[in-house]
């Protein structure tokens, strides 16, 4: 997988659009929404029965053939042109990057850097390599919450930052998003570095905003990619949520503009790299360190969906890591506002729900699903459900035949159990009490919620970033000089005004 933008980029592996003939359809026909209704029925948190082991010989193979797909899988994802109709193949809007965050209105953007200071960084509290872990499992690597158990403690009864020089910054989850004054961003305002991504819409470039020296990821889509793709309404979408939210575990976005060619977004720079890099180096997590960011998952999820978002796109390629170790969600391209049910058919076919496949109506549960798939994969190093042939994917999501690794954690099966159901009116999080049923499952027992918003609980692994705009936690590209910021005519300027 690329590393692109810091924050910003998340190539998929293959999207659902891409996986289907571009000849189906899919059928709506006025079909009424299916979605269940959350169950009133009391949750009980006794372990399901077990379910087939998967042999380590299986679990490494598996291992292979997935990093080696994801690795060279480098064009982004593919998506329909809206919710219902016919099913558009081709790559979604652009190289796959992070975002996340404030502005309110659908309108031009001035840019004013953040006030934020990230401290530089010579290495990491708890360096991720085999120095600082102990090797427990072939092709297995300890946590650092087992290499130091002080951290481990930690996430179980949050304390002070062992050993730690570094603060994590004030959280700003209680205050307005980073207000952006001045006169409007022009290309001109920003050195560009180096590439961080690729994709079929453009690239991301790491950037540094020349008045203050800050750095950003740079997300540059190409206008006409985006017409013949039909990504109008996508990439508008995306832009609209980012200015909506608001909280520690997403990208921030912190201005857009456009010209005769392209639209930018300047987004948060995360220096850390994707947690699909860390994942593939360690084979799998330990049960501290997946929940860890499982748990500030949930909390991400939990703000979007109260926001009446959803994802649809959770993955490990999706996920990075800031210097200070914690998750920042980035990559929206799929991500809606759905107050009921929507029947698009997108995502990234190891994620994907039954209910998407099967082209009903849908809501917040995929997101829950994903999770599901998220926890499994982080444990085993692999996805539940995979095979080459994306067809007989869907149908093993379908079947929904879990199996597990010997090494399991019982109580991590049953939460996967329970949120990969296929019937929605037993699937975590879309019962009676919500998100609280995950939140309250004994996997999490221990986890102070609080503190983890308010980032106080040390992470497991804290990534190597020498400085504010280091790039070594991310691939090389090579360069292309196209010009930027070129005037003339634009035949597409009214498709993109409320960029």
């Amino acid at each position: 997988m690329s590393q692109a933008a810091l924050t910003a980029l998340p190539v998929s592996s293959d999207s659902i659009a891409g996986a289907i003939d571009t000849t189906s359809t899919v059928q709506v026909l006025g079909l009424k929404p299916s979605q269940s209704t959350p169950s009133s029925t009391t949750v009980s948190t006794t372990p399901m029965p077990d379910s087939m082991s998967v042999s380590t010989v299986q679990q490494k193979h598996l291992q292979q053939q997935l990093f080696q797909q994801r690795q060279q899988t480098m064009q982004p994802k593919a998506t329909p042109p809206s919710d219902g109709g016919k099913v558009a193949s081709g790559p979604a809007p652009g190289p796959d990057v992070h975002q996340a965050a404030p502005i309110a209105k659908p309108q031009p953007v001035a840019f004013t850097p953040f006030a934020h200071n990230i401290p530089s960084v010579s290495g990491p509290i708890l360096p991720f390599d085999a120095r600082s872990v102990q090797v427990s499992h072939p092709n297995t690597l300890a946590s650092s919450h087992e290499a130091h158990p002080a951290t481990a403690q930690a996430l179980q009864n949050p304390m002070q930052r062992p050993h730690s020089t570094h603060v994590n910054p004030p959280l700003a989850t209680n205050l307005p998003p980073p207000v952006l004054f001045g006169r409007k961003l022009k290309i001109e305002d920003l050195e560009i570095r180096n590439t961080l991504g690729t994709g079929s819409f453009g690239r991301v470039h790491l950037v540094k905003y020349k008045a203050s020296g800050k750095h950003y990821a740079m997300k540059v889509l190409r206008k006409t990619e985006i017409i013949k793709l039909r990504q109008v309404e996508h990439t508008l979408n995306e832009k609209h949520i980012l200015e909506q939210l608001n909280f520690p575990f997403l990208v921030q976005i912190f201005g857009t503009f456009q010209d005769s060619n392209n639209l930018y977004l300047v987004l948060e720079y995360v220096q850390g790299g994707e947690l699909f890099s860390y994942l593939r180096k360690s084979g799998r997590f330990s049960n501290h360190v997946a929940r860890f960011y499982a748990a500030q998952v949930v909390m991400a999820f939990d703000y979007l969906h109260t926001k009446d978002i959803i994802y649809r796109d959770l993955k490990p390629e999706n996920l990075l890591i800031d210097v200070f170790g914690n998750i920042k969600i980035t990559d929206f391209g799929f991500a809606k506002f759905v107050p009921d049910v929507t029947w698009t058919l997108c995502g990234t076919p190891d994620y994907l729900a039954p209910e998407i496949i099967q082209s009903k109506g849908y809501g917040r549960a995929v997101d829950w699903w994903a999770l599901g798939v998220l926890i499994y994969e982080m444990l085993a190093g692999h996805p539940p459900f995979y095979d080459e042939d994306h067809f007989k994917l869907y149908e093993k999501i379908l079947q929904c035949k879990l199996r597990f690794p010997p090494h399991f954690d019982p109580m991590a099966k049953d939460l996967v159990k329970r949120l990969l159901s296929p019937d929605l009116s037993k699937r975590f999080g879309n019962l009676k009490d919500g998100v609280q049923d995950i939140k309250r499952h004994k996997w999490f027992a221990g986890v102070d919620w609080e503190k983890l918003k308010n980032l106080e609980i040390p992470a497991p692994y804290i990534p190597k970033v020498a400085h504010e705009g280091d790039t070594s936690n991310f691939d090389a590209y090579p360069e292309d000089h196209e010009p930027y910021g070129v005037v003339g005519n634009d035949p597409y300027r009214e498709k993109f005004k409320d960029f």
